[in-house]
């Protein structure tokens, strides 16, 4: 992954970090081992933080793999709350599943596993308080289209990778992946329904707040 901030401001943030429970630590080791990506502890505290603030009790996650982000919105999300995790892997969700009880959130969680995460929110019905995107890159416009359709006015949709290591500044890069995400990111920051700001951590994260 290209540096995305100055490799010292990256260390600092790092460095302020405290340290994560048992359970975070272990996927944490897990996904460093064997190369599975997942937010990381900057992207998931912000995920916490924003379904803490908005008293999340729906949430719908787009992409999930072992559950590291789902646990993280479980840590700030209401007592009572309800979130969606999807993946096309069983295995990855049953090792989610082994997570997530042992972390003592397994009441919170109904998996899906599915070949089409945006699929999977058409037919879950009502609105969400939350929505995070982490699919496949080249599903991102289609996954914001159905995410912010489905947001409570006040909910807030965040999609991680939308700086995807720099390449979405580089004119020469054509793939897919960067084409979409480019695409993701001009109909994110021009939706009239949104307010909302690409912040430059890790690989970028958008968030935003539906007003309209």
């Amino acid at each position: 992954m290209a540096e995305i901030l100055a490799r010292g401001i990256d260390r600092y943030l790092e460095s302020l970090l405290p340290a994560r429970g048992e359970v975070l630590a272990a996927m944490e080791r897990e996904a460093k081992r064997r190369d599975i990506p997942v937010v990381g502890p900057q992207v998931g505290r912000l995920l916490a933080s924003l379904a803490a603030a908005t008293g999340a009790r729906r949430v719908f996650e787009l992409g999930s793999a072992i559950g590291y982000s789902t646990l993280w919105i479980c840590l700030g999300a209401h007592p009572k709350a309800k979130i969606h995790y999807t993946d096309r892997s069983e295995a990855f969700a049953e090792e989610a599943r082994v997570y997530i009880d042992r972390a003592g959130f397994a009441d919170r969680v109904k998996f899906h596993v599915t070949p089409d995460a945006v699929d999977a929110l058409s037919v879950v019905p009502g609105q969400f308080d939350l929505v995070f995107n982490d699919i496949d890159k080249e599903g991102y416009p289609r996954a914001f289209r159905a995410a912010v359709a489905r947001l409570r006015p006040g909910g807030v949709y965040v999609a991680d990778n939308c700086l995807w290591s720099g390449r979405v500044t580089d004119g020469r890069a054509r793939d897919e992946a960067t084409l979409a995400l480019r695409e993701h990111n001009r109909l994110a920051m021009a939706d009239e329904r949104l307010v909302g700001s690409i912040l430059p951590i890790r690989d970028g994260v958008f968030v935003g707040t539906r007003i309209l």
